[in-house]
């Protein structure tokens, strides 16, 4: 009734009123077995229990008399050991029921295991809801769990394994095997979880039990083999309920027989006068022989091989697995030859092989795929070529005035730029897959130097070949100005020392570093019992995120200054000079590809096809895009009509000044190789010109004579007007410019005070009313209409007038071309 007083007083009774009894066979409840155990050293007597398995009786300085033919629960730990070396698992976690029984158990096999090279990498124990431990023990990747509850708690346990999904394949859950058969059936109504889920969860796990029969078919001590032991044992036993316990019992009766008749033979020889019958309490040198009697026992008897090692018994130890909702015997452990044996490898595993002891963990570098890399590689190389060609159209034409004129040289940096930032894209590409660590670091300098220089070569250029046209054609004032290309060579070099200077610092001070980035395991695309972790490598420093700034503010300021020079050149009429338009394009497509490419980029560092595919999209798009707007339209325009780019155009440039006059010129000029052709062209039109302004004189002069009827009127005339005339209508200083440049138009305007035709004259008088033909009011009449059509007609020639004006007496200040002059007479003169 396992009573521990009704155990004491019993015991004390058999003592006291029994005869005297040489041992003491039986207890089999724990907590009345060890407080008999510990008080028979005072009476001598050796106590030997087949059924007590508590692993508290283990201890011999507190129970040396103390034997028993059952092995104890601490008996399944070497068992557990060597199934773990089977399968070779290293690294188990233990889920244990806060009770004593169980955590005994526990700690033994913490010592079993110390130094056996397996890792109980967590420990968790439970009262009543296990569900807490069950997800410390998910979260510690533990895969093998040794545990101890009882068959309440351990629907429970599987309960809670189901809702954190800790079953199937990748899971073994290995626990006591003594409950009984159907255990679960008398509990699932007691847990939360449907009979189908606990049975999912169940399913194969193993249990570890003693063996209660033998399963060899050898005779024992006794002359029958196990198997004809069960039989007479259930024929005898009826109705009656069977006890697992009974092998133990029988074996236990032939350990007591065995030991006496060693001990009457020990007596026998040592001491005729001596017998067994003479024991008493007292009598501590014969109960020393029975005790030592007892530790020579060694026989094969129903449950195995009964041999004791410190009063323990070394069993045998089966191993059953739960098996389409019944348990099966998979395997046997002898601890006397410390074997396992696999019934024919009956164990079943969920899987295709038994469960990782941890969640192997494969490091995958994430690699740039081949054919992305030949796609990218493929339209770099046309992009390569393209530049190519357009560098031997540029070498081929360099003597024509359209290549000429849009400096051949710079063009020249320009696909040597464009050609290296193609170069990075092959750089780009190659990771760890191609190359080894240290290359693949030196590479990381390599490809941000040659992007770096690259779009410093390609813009520098298109931006110093714009500077000189705006230093040329900005300041009207300047006689001559020569810009050779030498000094533009200059401008670019100094721009790229700044790169050189901040690519430098950089390597010295905070070089580029390859780091390896891991990231969140992944399951096994196969789907094997492994996960991935994704690693990738990035080419990166202490402070990246300063000098990536530097690079940045500096290339965006290169491209500020070449958005302010296309803005200020974008009247230059010359287009073989105005590279204006096709720069704003160049800026602008390329500033956006860039700000939309580098936040793809960062958002995308995690996946290496997808950042790879954007920067060389990036690159090649940009690379291409200048390359063909600076090129070209120059092709098409050479083909089609080579002349009309550097035909001579007027051109003309306004500045707002906070003055009171704007003066507005017009300047005409030569650039570069082709400036000795024009020259020529000029000075000969000069020429004509100043002949067809003496002919009209001539005409002029003519006109003005026959105007004239008397003396006396066309010496007024002559003397008051005719001056003023010549000077409004002569053209002067269409000289040519010292330094060869083009020649400059001007008109020149007397600024004296005009005379009113009205005004007395004290040379006159004004005492003849008489209005004649000749008077001076019927000369101005003829002379406003007839100059204004002379003018009309002739100076569109000298390029006085627009030919376009539909009317003589149309205001000057109608044409954009000319200025207002103030006339000397009231006389309206168009076109000046």
């Amino acid at each position: 009734q396992c009573d521990n007083a009704k155990g004491l007083k019993a015991f004390y009774d058999a003592i006291k009123y029994g005869p005297n009894h040489l041992m003491v066979f039986g207890g089999v409840c724990a907590t009345v077995t060890s407080i008999i155990a510990e008080s028979l050293k005072g009476w001598n007597l050796v106590q030997l229990s087949f059924a007590a398995t508590t692993p508290e009786l283990a201890d011999k300085k507190k129970y040396p008399y103390f034997f028993r033919t059952v092995p104890s629960d601490n008996a399944v730990n070497p068992a557990i050991l060597k199934l773990l070396k089977h399968y070779q698992w290293k690294r188990v976690g233990t889920l244990t029921q806060d009770v004593q029984r169980f955590s005994e158990v526990r700690n033994d096999l913490t010592g079993v295991l110390y130094g056996e090279d397996i890792e109980i990498s967590d420990t968790e124990s439970f009262s009543n809801d296990p569900c807490t431990s069950v997800k410390k023990l998910k979260g510690n990747d533990v895969r093998i769990i040794l545990g101890q509850f009882d068959e309440e708690m351990a629907v429970k346990v599987f309960c809670c394994a189901y809702d954190e999904e800790m079953y199937g394949s990748k899971y073994q859950w290995i626990i006591p095997g003594w409950y009984e058969n159907l255990w679960w059936e008398s509990w699932i109504n007691s847990s939360q979880c449907l009979s189908k889920n606990l049975l999912a969860a169940m399913e194969g796990y193993i249990g570890v039990d003693f063996e209660p029969l033998s399963s060899k078919t050898v005779k024992t001590i006794s002359g029958r083999t196990p198997q004809q032991y069960e039989m007479e044992y259930n024929a005898k036993r009826g109705d009656g309920q069977s006890s697992k316990f009974h092998g133990y019992a029988y074996d236990g009766i032939w350990v007591i027989a065995k030991t006496l008749q060693r001990a009457m033979k020990y007596l026998n020889a040592t001491n005729k006068h001596q017998k067994i019958e003479d024991f008493n309490y007292t009598n501590h040198k014969l109960g020393k022989i029975f005790l030592d009697a007892m530790n020579e026992t060694n026989f094969f008897g129903v449950t195995g091989q009964v041999v004791f090692r410190n009063g323990e018994r070394m069993g045998t130890i089966k191993f059953t697995q739960f098996q389409e909702r019944k348990e099966v015997k998979v395997g046997v452990y002898n601890a006397v030859d410390d074997e396992l044996q696999i019934i024919n490898n009956s164990i079943r595993f969920q899987g295709l092989e038994p469960p990782k002891d941890k969640t192997i963990i494969q490091e995958e570098l994430r690699k740039i795929s081949l054919p992305l890399y030949s796609i990218l590689s493929a339209l770099t190389i046309l992009g390569m070529i393209m530049a190519s060609a357009f560098l031997f159209f540029n070498i081929k034409n360099r003597n024509q005035k359209l290549i000429k004129m849009s400096s051949p040289y710079m063009n020249n940096l320009i696909i040597l730029g464009g050609m290296l930032s193609y170069a990075s894209i092959f750089l780009f590409g190659l990771d760890g897959s191609f190359v080894s660590e240290k290359t693949f670091e030196t590479l990381c300098t390599v490809r941000t130097w040659i992007l770096t220089v690259g779009y410093t070569t390609a813009f520098g250029a298109m931006f110093a070949k714009t500077w000189r046209v705006h230093a040329i054609f900005k300041n009207v004032k300047m006689k001559k100005k020569i810009i050779k290309d030498q000094k533009l060579l200059v401008i670019v070099g100094g721009m790229l020392l700044i790169d050189l200077c901040i690519l430098i610092c950089w390597q010295v001070v905070d070089p580029l570093r390859r780091t390896v980035e891991k990231y969140n395991m992944e399951p096994d695309p196969a789907g094997r019992d492994i996960s991935i972790r994704p690693i990738l490598e990035h080419c990166e420093n202490t402070h990246m995120t300063i000098w990536l700034g530097i690079v940045y503010a500096y290339k965006g300021l290169l491209m500020l200054f070449g958005c302010f020079l296309a803005w200020e050149t974008r009247n230059v009429s010359i287009p073989a000079l105005n590279d204006s338009k096709y720069i704003g394009m160049s800026v602008y497509n390329v500033g956006i590809m860039c700000i939309i490419g580098a936040a793809v980029s960062f958002l995308t560092r995690d996946q290496p096809n997808v950042q790879f595919c954007i920067v060389a999209l990036v690159i090649i798009f940009c690379s291409t895009i200048t390359l063909c707007l600076v090129f070209v339209p120059k092709l098409i325009t050479l083909r089609t009509n080579p002349d009309a780019a550097t035909q001579n155009r007027r051109f003309q440039f306004t500045q707002n000044q906070k003055k009171e006059d704007s003066k507005t010129s017009t300047s005409v000029t030569s650039v570069n190789q082709a400036s000795t052709s024009r020259l020529e062209g000029l000075q000969s039109e000069n020429h004509r010109l100043r002949m067809k302004i003496t002919e009209l004189d001539k005409d002029l002069e003519e006109v003005t004579m026959q105007l004239q009827d008397t003396p006396e009127k066309t010496t007024y005339i002559k003397q008051n007007h005719y001056q003023d005339l010549n000077d409004i209508l002569s053209i002067r200083n269409f000289t040519d410019s010292k330094d060869g440049e083009k020649a400059v138009l001007k008109n020149h305007l007397d600024q004296n005070p005009p005379a009113q035709w009205g005004s007395s004259d004290p040379s006159r008088t004004s005492k003849d009313p008489i209005e004649d033909i000749n008077s001076p009011e019927h000369i101005q009449r003829r002379l406003s209409l007839q100059l204004p059509i002379l003018h009309h007609a002739y100076l569109p020639s000298i390029g006085g007038v627009d030919a376009s004006c539909a009317s003589p007496c149309v205001s000057p200040s109608a044409s954009p071309r000319h200025r207002h002059v103030p006339p000397s007479f009231r006389v309206m003169v168009s076109g000046l």
